[in-house]
């Protein structure tokens, strides 16, 4: 544990491979009932993602490693602040992949060093099942929005994954129940009511995935409930009452947040071309989303926000090459009571 916590990590702890295979059903039934949306790339490696046997059988042990990123204040402050777009307190700092990943490899670069064996290190972009597998190590359970909660870090966790060929012995798995009891804040909280009840999530309406994974249009009934969010969404992690044990100070600075990042003006994001977007967003989770789909959440936000004069950053989206664009770009003047009739803006 010391030198994971050297490498940045806060939570480090040990399981059987194969100790959390039950987590393969849920994810099972859950695809076969389509509530992951578009997300494809779940389905296609469904098979490796139910058990990291299936993924690489001559594991023996899981390492669950988590690393914090607690914001230094309420990520939800700037619901009232229409006039700037909310970005999920994640990825308004360097991209974790990065951070995570070089920290997991030195990790197991020791590990080899002081027990040789076969080892291999992940992060949320393989088919493993990290949150399972981080509440069968103890380091934290699975709350009722389906992420991982411990106590001492809250909510505000990226959790990174080594399996090994290594006998380790395992710690107590976590108990999801005795942590969160009759508690639903996370669930009543959610702006578009994606949760199904506990621990059952429909990713199809979730903020998050409407902003991040999804490229299509977004379905007017969740629109409206939206907001001002353009990439993520905190809600259900943020009124989790474990939160009062987080602290800022242990987050790793690689997550601070950037300056423009922190609460950005909609009228200087819809203004942004494909090379402006790279350039803002270089480094960050966010530039894999692209800059049209980016544009997309902006227009949303900017017909939620009221603000009539968002109406000129708006309006030259109407004439977008692309239509998932032009049509949000209708919507969000309509919203704002200032739609262009036919004729004028034919003009």
């Amino acid at each position: 544990m010391a030198e994971a916590t050297r490498l940045g990590f806060v939570a480090c702890g040990f399981a059987h491979a194969d100790a959390a295979d039950a987590a393969g059903l849920d994810l099972t039934l859950w695809l076969e009932a389509g509530h992951h949306g578009t997300m494809g790339w779940m389905e296609a490696r469904a098979h490796h993602r139910v058990s990291p046997l299936a993924l690489w059988p001559q594991a023996k042990s899981a390492i669950a490693l988590g690393m914090s990123y607690a914001p230094t204040s309420d990520p939800r402050a700037l619901a009232a602040n229409p006039e700037v777009g909310r970005i999920s307190a994640y990825a308004q700092g360097g991209d974790y992949h990065k951070t995570l990943k070089k920290a997991l490899k030195a990790l197991a670069r020791f590990i080899i060093e002081q027990a040789p064996s076969d080892l291999k290190v992940f992060v949320d972009t393989a088919p493993v099942m990290e949150k399972p597998l981080a509440q069968a190590t103890g380091i934290g359970w699975q709350g009722k929005h389906t992420n991982l909660v411990s106590r001492e870090h809250g909510s505000w966790l990226f959790l990174g994954v080594i399996l090994t060929s290594l006998d380790l012995r395992p710690e107590t798995p976590a108990n999801e129940g005795q942590h969160c009891g009759s508690c639903t804040r996370c669930l009543d909280t959610c702006p578009t009511q994606a949760f199904l009840g506990p621990h059952r999530l429909d990713a199809r309406r979730c903020i998050s995935y409407l902003t991040i994974e999804h490229d299509g249009p977004i379905p007017h009934e969740l629109r409206a409930p939206m907001g001002n969010h353009i990439y993520g969404c905190d809600d259900c992690l943020a009124v989790c009452p474990w939160n009062r044990f987080a602290e800022a100070a242990a987050a790793n600075r690689a997550f601070l947040p950037r300056a423009e990042l922190a609460a950005p003006r909609l009228a200087d994001l819809l203004a942004l071309d494909d090379a402006a977007f790279r350039e803002m967003f270089a480094g960050s989770p966010i530039k894999r989303i692209g800059r049209n789909r980016m544009i997309r959440n902006c227009l949303i936000a900017a017909g939620n926000s009221g603000d009539a004069s968002l109406a000129p950053a708006i309006a030259p989206h109407l004439d977008s090459d692309d239509p998932v664009i032009a049509e949000a770009a209708r919507w969000a003047l309509d919203y704002l009571d200032l739609a262009p009739s036919p004729a004028k803006h034919a003009a």
